[in-house]
């Protein structure tokens, strides 16, 4: 009876926890999913961006973040600045109009919704008498004007959303105004422009779809000129003296129009159709910017010839002579061009175009010659292939973090030297503690490096594996080069491109030592390549060595993808990580599993098949071994064979179910007996009643050895720990696989100074089967201290403490169903934590993590960071299994969210909300990186024109990381949140869910729509550096 009793809380303890753990969503990384809305202040330099789930972000300097959320999940239409002020009003699809202001509280600015209003017509009135399309802030401060589709333009009083009905302007005060010849033209329709005179505040344009423009007198609530264009209005600029208007219209032309108070009805100066004489596509917005050289700066979106580029998204740009349309690979949504804020000044002197495209944002500086792309410091395109997998670095020594931003800058020399122009706020935040790295694999065979260290994702360096195999790009690579004199002059920009040129490329697995400079990536037709990071361009043949998991077994045939063809002889790479070996496993299936141990040169690799061990330094195989059985007819099809893949998964479904409801018969009581036990129980829970009981277990039944994919290497691991006796420790790999078996391998490394003369050699020494068959997702085993080996070379640095040599060790084995510890090296279990039995949930990620208190500067502790199928994050305490808090992190639908999710060493974590975005959160009271920043519209900075220093690109940006306690953990997470459940597409449920499982971690997670169950990493892969 004793053993089903919990023990009580422990108050001390639950203080400490208190000092340790805290849970926080701190920031998005990465480029806002499905983007719909953009909006600049001029003398604020904040940027603007709403998206179709109802959030809205503001950007300004880098580490200055604010994001807000609608209350509803309507698209965001159109967002303004109000002017000189630290307030804007955003309109949603559903018409409705909300007041957003900046207001410092506590030091630091909080984005907060004021108010909310929809225009209401009179009773009776059609819904398209107040269908906003268009808003105008006056610079009075205090008014809104609404054009609508009935013509008509309203005005709404600030901040009070208050109608002043009064001073409408409908459609039939202004017909009073035109001339007989104008009034019998249906002229109006709906208000597509509304713009205030740049001199006058007493005169604003109105322009209406069917070509009529009016400058319109608010004092004298009457035209003072009007214009009749014969073609359908799409956009009118107005220019800076207010003595020009030029329009754009529906045939792809522009014209310009003098503004004069003696011609009310002026005719055109010049029209023109860019792209002309064939038939265009609409220009859909124009700007029209005078410069101190004279010429002008036309900048024009669409315009291209129907017939041949009407498929093209493009934004032209026109200035002495020189013509350009910037063709982008994603529909735009918006776009602006940033020039002289002061209103006072007698020219736009434009210097940089910001657009909005629906999978990027991309700035041109329009002050150097052949106007290049300025790099971004934030918004990132994470997804500019879609992403595969991640994997993060904590604290990456000062040396190597040198090398691989001198390495990327080269990268970088296409970029403009313009600092970055969107510079509104102040970055409050303290400087990082740590270098930290994000690494994203991706589609096309690319590992990109992202600086994590705080608020701002930044690109540090691109590798691509492309080079080292034969694709069809290479067959491609000119046909895309446009000669200079080609018309239209288009110019492709931006980094999103969605298309792999193979997808056998993709990168499944990454592993980086920070010490030595060691990476390994491993890819889905069974690639793995060692690089090395070299300082300087090389030419070299990349060695090519086979491993046949199968090892030449009969009876079985790889029914799925060929291999990648490697390329023969030697092959040039740029500056950076370069491979010089490549492991090509057999049959060619994507590898689930890598591991790589610098200061042994070995590194390990399984997939679906088994597990081999390659030794780089001496460029040998050391081993392979199969763990296909016999019944794993499945891992041969390879990841196309899905509808297979799902009937059979379906049917084991309901094979399991049916033995569970048999058993269930088998086991219920019946007869006399039955009601004698029935008696027996309501004694005992008589007697029990007062205690406090333990949670009942679930009953779990016993996987198979014929379940699918029993094979599937899910965890590899190295340690030298005691494994054949008590009395001498030597080097190991162990390996978990999808059927619940743990093998484990003794080594024997040679010396250094043997280590090239004399091989590396392996021997089996232990196998561990689960009596559950539940997947291994994480193997670790602790020192004598209960604390976790450190890592290669880690000790050698001066780093960490030795490992405790003298005591037992302890191996730690994660399975999807629960924590087990054993004795080594007789492998005894010791202790158990039955995760799927208590809770029902199942492990899906796992990582060790070091925990500091925020009391105490010399305390921590080393803990499980875990990660369930039911979204909920818990930490266990090590070695002792106790489950020490929870949260509740993503939704359980999000299976792509949950399979994307990687922890790092230090209490943080990263998944995808999108596949643009990460989130990032925080379970340490002491790791927080969160944006904390300021924006004063009283303190506007003069940025009329950024300069275009010998800076390389934008400055490294700080996030904050603080001590925790203080802050309240509510309002200001809500919106994070919010959004993440806003973002997630629509799941479908227990169907994918099982065809995932089967898949892995095969397809991206930038597939939102084919959701991947979540293939863990072994704690050796998914521990951050």
């Amino acid at each position: 009876m004793r053993r089903f009793l919990r023990t009580g809380h422990d108050p001390a303890r639950e203080r400490l926890k208190r000092d340790l753990f805290q849970f926080n969503k701190t920031v998005e990384h990465g480029f806002p999913h499905q983007p719909s809305a953009l909006g600049y202040s001029p003398s604020l330099h904040i940027l603007a961006i709403g998206t179709r789930s109802g959030a809205i972000k503001l950007y300004g300097a880098p580490g200055v973040e604010f994001m807000g959320l609608h209350k509803e999940n309507n698209a965001v239409t159109q967002i303004h600045f109000l002017p000189g002020q630290c307030q804007l009003v955003t309109l949603l699809d559903d018409n409705s109009l909300h007041l957003w202001t900046l207001k410092v509280k506590g030091g630091v600015s909080e984005l907060q919704e004021e108010e909310s209003f929809t225009l209401r017509g009179p009773p009776g009135a059609a819904p398209s008498a107040t269908q906003i399309t268009e808003i105008l802030p006056h610079s009075s401060r205090g008014l809104l004007y609404l054009g609508t589709e009935s013509g008509s333009v309203f005005v709404v009083q600030l901040p009070g959303f208050c109608t002043l009905d009064d001073r409408t302007i409908s459609s039939e005060a202004v017909l009073q105004w035109l001339p007989e010849e104008a009034r019998h033209r249906r002229v109006f329709e709906m208000v597509e422009a509304l713009q205030e005179h740049p001199r006058d505040p007493n005169q604003i344009l109105i322009g209406y779809s069917r070509g009529l423009v009016v400058i319109w007198d608010l004092q004298g609530s009457r035209v003072l000129s009007h214009i009749l264009s014969n073609q359908q209005l799409e956009n009118v600029t107005w220019q800076r003296d207010g003595c020009l208007i030029v329009t754009c219209h529906s045939d792809g032309s522009h014209c310009q129009w003098p503004v004069s108070s003696d011609t009310q009805n002026p005719d055109a100066l010049r029209s023109s159709i860019p792209y002309g004489p064939f038939p265009c596509k609409a220009i859909t917005k124009i700007f029209w910017l005078t410069t101190r050289q004279g010429l002008p700066f036309t900048i024009f979106q669409g315009g291209m010839p129907r017939a041949s580029y009407g498929d093209r998204h493009c934004i032209s740009v026109v200035h002495n002579g020189q013509q350009t349309a910037f063709d982008f690979t994603s529909r735009i949504i918006d776009f602006t061009v940033l020039t002289e804020a002061d209103p006072t000044a007698a020219f736009d002197d434009p210097y940089a175009l910001v657009v909005l495209a629906e999978e990027e944002l991309v700035v041109i500086d329009l002050q150097t010659a052949g106007w290049p792309p300025v790099q971004l410091p934030y918004l990132a395109s994470l997804h500019c292939s879609a992403i595969t997998c991640s994997h993060h670095v904590s604290n990456i020594p000062l040396k190597l973090w040198e090398r691989i931003i001198a390495v990327g800058s080269r990268q970088t020399l296409h970029f403009s030297s313009m600092e970055w122009p969107i510079d509104g706020g102040t970055n409050l935040a303290p400087p990082p503690p740590q270098r930290d790295l994000l690494l994203t694999g991706h589609e096309d065979g690319t590992v990109r490096f992202w600086d994590a260290s705080g608020v701002c994702l930044r690109l540090l360096y691109k590798l691509s594996t492309v080079r080292v195999f034969l694709t069809d790009a290479d067959l491609n690579e000119n046909l895309s080069t446009q000669g200079e004199d080609e018309w239209p002059p288009l110019r492709k920009v931006g980094s999103f491109d969605p298309y792999s040129d193979d997808p056998r490329l993709g990168i499944q697995k990454i592993f980086l030592c920070k010490y030595s400079g060691y990476l390994a990536v491993a890819g889905t037709a069974g690639q793995v390549l060692v690089l090395e990071l070299n300082d300087e361009a090389a030419e070299h043949a990349v060695e090519h060595v086979e491993a046949d998991l199968l090892q030449d077994q009969e009876g079985y045939r790889w029914k799925g993808h060929e291999r990648l063809t490697a390329r023969p002889g030697p092959v040039s790479f740029e500056p950076g990580f370069q491979p010089f070996v490549l492991v090509q496993c057999q049959p060619p299936a994507v590898v689930t599993s890598l591991a790589l141990h610098s200061e042994w040169r070995l590194v390990a690799f399984g997939t679906s098949h088994g597990f081999g061990l390659f030794d780089h330094q001496q460029r040998r195989q050391v081993f392979v071994k199969c763990t296909l059985h016999p019944s794993d007819q499945l891992a041969l099809e390879g990841p196309l064979s899905r509808v297979k893949s799902l009937k059979k998964s379906l049917r084991q479904s309901f094979r399991r179910m049916r033995r569970s409801r048999v058993s269930s018969h088998k086991r219920r009581p019946g007869g006399p007996t039955g009601e004698a036990q029935a008696m027996n129980t309501k004694v005992e829970r008589t007697g029990l009643q007062n205690m406090e009981l333990a949670p009942v277990q679930r009953k779990i039944e016993a996987r198979t050895a014929e379940d699918s994919f029993t094979g599937f290497v899910r965890t590899l691991y190295f340690a030298d720990t005691y494994l054949r006796d008590s009395s001498r420790h030597c080097p190991s790999l162990w390996a978990g696989t999808n059927g619940g078996t743990v093998y484990a391998f003794s080594l024997r490394v040679p010396p250094a100074e043997r280590r090239m003369d004399e091989p590396v050699r392996a021997e089996q020494a232990k196998e561990i089967q689960l009596v559950h068959r539940a997947p291994v997702v994480g193997i670790l085993v602790l020192d004598g201290r209960s604390v976790p080996l450190p890592e290669p070379l880690e000790v050698a640095h001066d780093l960490s403490k030795s490992p405790d040599m003298q005591g037992s060790h302890q191996l730690l084995v994660v399975s999807e169903e629960q924590f087990k510890v054993f004795t080594l090296p007789k492998v005894n279990a010791k202790l158990k934590l039955k995760l799927t039995a208590l809770e029902g949930s199942r492990v899906r990620r796992v990582g060790v993590a070091h925990f500091g208190s925020c009391r105490a500067e010399d305390y921590g502790e080393h803990h499980l960071a875990v990660l369930t199928n039911l979204g909920d994050i818990q930490v266990v305490s090590m070695p002792l299994l106790k489950p020490q808090v929870r949260y509740s992190c993503i939704r359980r639908e999000d299976v792509s969210g949950i399979a994307s999710c990687v922890f790092t060493k230090y209490g943080q974590g990263f998944y995808l909300i999108s596949p643009s975005e990460f989130e990032r959160f925080s379970l340490s009271t002491k790791w927080l990186v969160e944006p904390r920043c300021l924006v004063d519209s009283t303190k506007t900075k003069n940025h009329s024109r950024p300069s275009n220093g010998n800076s390389t690109g934008p400055q490294r940006t700080s996030g904050q990381v603080r001590d925790s306690r203080n802050q309240s953990d509510s309002e200001e997470k809500k919106p994070g949140l919010a959004m993440e459940h806003a973002l997630l597409s629509d799941e479908s449920g227990v169907l994918k869910e099982i065809q995932s499982t089967l898949e892995g971690d095969r397809g991206s997670y930038g597939n939102w729509r084919s959701h991947r169950a979540a293939v863990g990493y072994g704690l050796g892969n998914v521990e951050a550096e």
